[in-house]
């Protein structure tokens, strides 16, 4: 589909690869974007419309349904890492990675996919991550939600395709935002990521790659594990 003319609602778009969506929107020529964030007055983006949008809450999430009616295409970016380990880490933590990385999501999808039906199909656009196809010490409650999250992507794909929602599922490895900002290694720019995501809404594609990261990680999936991560951490620096 064409973005231009599109009506677009964006999750976590005060921020991050969530603003910079929201900036590209506006310069293809969206109609309409909807800046959903925890906090609608930390939107700074200009020709938006800014909404109050918790996605692990389910009444913000149908109010949200209920004033973007129009949504043609639905951007879920909103995402939180806690660097939590899943077997010593607080499950309240890892709990609330899954709700904010696979069930906000699935919630939202949920949501707004009859919305998208009715205005001829449109798509979605899941923000995963290359940790959704392998994990490190530290990251396995993040690891675990975004597999989820790809599952998500893959599943929705299958059952909408009969009403004609494209989805797309974006993985990458690190992005040049807040929340990699501690971490000194080379990370792709939230305007390119975005970018890639918004081309393949347009082009039909399914899953977008945005970094040679994900496309190393990508390829090794076929290996056995043994070797997969020996070769990844071999990459990370891990002994």
């Amino acid at each position: 589909m064409k973005l231009e003319g599109a009506v677009v609602l964006v999750t976590g778009a005060n921020r991050g690869i969530g603003a910079e969506f929201a900036k590209q929107l506006k310069t293809r020529g969206a109609a309409k974007i909807y800046a959903a964030a925890r906090d609608a007055s930390a939107v700074e983006a200009d020709g938006v419309e800014p909404i109050e949008l918790d996605i692990t809450n389910a009444g913000h999430i149908e109010a949200a349904a209920r004033a973007a009616g129009d949504v043609q295409v639905l951007i879920n970016n909103a995402g939180i890492s806690t660097g939590t380990a899943l077997l010593s880490g607080d499950m309240a933590d890892i709990r609330r990675e899954m709700d904010t990385n696979f069930y906000g999501p699935l919630q939202m999808t949920r949501a707004f996919a009859p919305i998208l039906g009715a205005n001829g199909g449109g798509a979605i656009l899941n923000v995963v991550s290359a940790l959704s196809w392998f994990t490190a010490p530290g990251a396995g409650a993040y690891a675990a939600s975004k597999a989820a999250a790809w599952m998500l992507t893959d599943s929705t794909r299958l059952e909408l395709s009969s009403q004609g929602t494209h989805v797309v599922g974006v993985h990458m490895g690190l992005v040049d935002t807040d929340m990699a900002k501690g971490v000194d290694a080379v990370k792709v720019a939230p305007a390119d990521l975005a970018n890639a995501g918004l081309d393949a809404i347009e082009s039909g594609a399914q899953e977008v790659l945005g970094d040679d990261w994900a496309e190393f990680v990508k390829a090794g999936l076929p290996l056995d594990p043994k070797e997969r991560y020996r070769q990844i951490f071999s990459a990370l620096g891990i002994s």
